[in-house]
């Protein structure tokens, strides 16, 4: 059976990118779209299965709430930026349909985040953790939204919350076990992020690029089949990978 999905922003590079997959992908249809002052989420979603919003926070939320009367029985968000009150309000959403929220929809990326958490797990606190990553000039948010997952999933592997260990963006000396981040933007980068684990003898260094951003759209389309058959809930990429 055909799925249908409604796409946020669709004349972003996501939804874009999401269109163009989902046209050659025989397991779905479109039957809405958004874009900046066009057709509203509650008639772009009037007829979906699943909402599928890579868009902002704002923007993001609006749909969320405008959906609740909609037969949408799953959403996918790769909206990047949320504040903690708007994943809140997400978690809430959660209570009726299947959400799958993810700073980063890709494969690899989701694999990178369940080695850095193991690593981190077998690694003492002697070892300093440092983010970086790598986006386009047009990227607003920073750090990314998958180098705050890969942050994330540091901190779960030393038993802590994010908040708690994660260092200012300043110079100065290095404050012992705590998890760092540094953001570049520059020119047309689709993404590039790594891990790096040191101390003053070695460096261990777990990384990922991004080459194209198609690799994300065929994510975000995996995760749809897959939540579309969920009970309500909010899960992330890990769940729909198994990992």
């Amino acid at each position: 059976m055909t799925l249908a999905i409604a796409i946020a922003g669709a004349h972003g590079q996501m939804g874009r990118a999401l269109i163009n997959a989902a046209g050659s992908d025989a397991r779905f249809s479109i039957t809405g779209t958004t874009t900046r002052g066009g057709e509203s989420a509650s008639a772009a979603g009037a007829n979906a299965d699943v909402w599928i919003d890579f868009t902002t926070p704002d923007a993001t939320m609006a749909a969320l709430e405008s959906l609740g009367g909609a037969k949408v029985r799953a959403a996918i968000i790769g909206t990047t930026g949320l504040s903690p009150a708007q994943k809140d309000r997400i978690a809430e959403h959660a209570k009726r349909i299947a959400i799958v929220r993810s700073g980063n929809f890709s494969l690899g990326v989701n694999l990178l985040a369940a080695l850095v958490e193991d690593a981190a797990s077998r690694l003492s606190a002697d070892w300093d953790i440092e983010i970086f990553e790598a986006h386009h000039r047009r990227k607003v948010d920073a750090p990314s939204g998958t180098a705050l997952m890969l942050g994330e999933a540091a901190a779960q592997g030393r038993g802590q919350a994010l908040k708690d260990v994660r260092l200012p963006s300043n110079t100065g000396v290095r404050k012992p076990g705590g998890i760092g981040f540094a953001s570049l933007r520059a020119g047309g980068i689709i993404g590039e992020h790594q891990v790096m684990f040191a101390t003053e003898r070695e460096v261990l260094t777990l990384s990922h690029s991004a080459l194209d951003r198609g690799l994300f759209a065929d994510g975000a389309l995996a995760a749809a089949h897959w939540a579309a058959g969920q009970s309500p809930g909010l899960y992330t990429m890990r769940d729909v990978l198994g990992l």
